[in-house]
């Protein structure tokens, strides 16, 4: 039987999931948390087989920062990422941070239950890309483009930018270039802001 940690701000959501786990006979639920600042610190103390980690959790704390803490302190543990929010750049943030699966919470509790059952049997499971709607339609924006696009929602400059990911300032003003002209904008705050007001990217997490 496989040890599991569920990591949510919303104690119904922990209690689906407990629920669900338990209820197949293939897990039991050792710890049960709301903020991801103690997940490294249950981890230690429970070495849970598998954590199901949602990445906005209380005190503001970052799931995707607990889940890369987690993967490169417990390499042998599994996580899954989860989010209830349309954000488009968390799945691949997710992948970053060496999580072995990211779900949408609108999926159903079965489908929580067949990831967890891939991961623990060595499958990676993320969901296809979400565009998000634009003027000029679906943006096809690249990995690196949403990295930028994200950056430029926490208000930061070309100059932090190209720090942050360490390329050339010049390279991050092409990738401004090509994201207005992909998304149809014309202005970059223009964008951070629809991106920000339809929930598309947090600048929060």
């Amino acid at each position: 039987m496989y040890k599991a940690l569920i990591v949510d701000d919303h104690e119904s959501m922990r209690d689906a999931l407990a629920y669900a786990l338990e209820g197949t006979g293939d897990f039991l639920v050792e710890g049960s948390l709301s903020a991801a600042a103690h997940a490294e610190m249950f981890c230690e103390k429970l070495r849970p087989d598998l954590v199901l980690m949602e990445v906005c959790t209380g005190g503001g704390t970052s799931g995707l920062d607990a889940a890369k803490a987690i993967r490169g302190r417990f390499p042998e543990v599994k996580v899954i990422v989860m989010t209830g929010f349309p954000e488009i750049t968390f799945a691949m943030r997710a992948k970053d941070a060496g999580a072995h699966a990211f779900v949408h919470k609108n999926n159903s509790l079965a489908h929580f239950i067949e990831v967890a059952r891939k991961v623990m049997a060595g499958e990676i499971c993320y969901p296809e890309p979400k565009a998000f709607p634009t003027p000029m339609g679906e943006a096809p924006l690249t990995e690196r483009e949403m990295e930028v696009l994200r950056l430029i929602c926490k208000h930061m400059t070309s100059e932090e930018i190209a720090e942050e990911l360490s390329i050339s300032a010049s390279t991050v003003k092409f990738h401004r270039t090509n994201i207005l002209t992909k998304t149809g904008f014309v202005r970059t705050v223009d964008l951070a802001f629809y991106m920000i007001v339809n929930g598309f990217i947090n600048p929060l997490y």
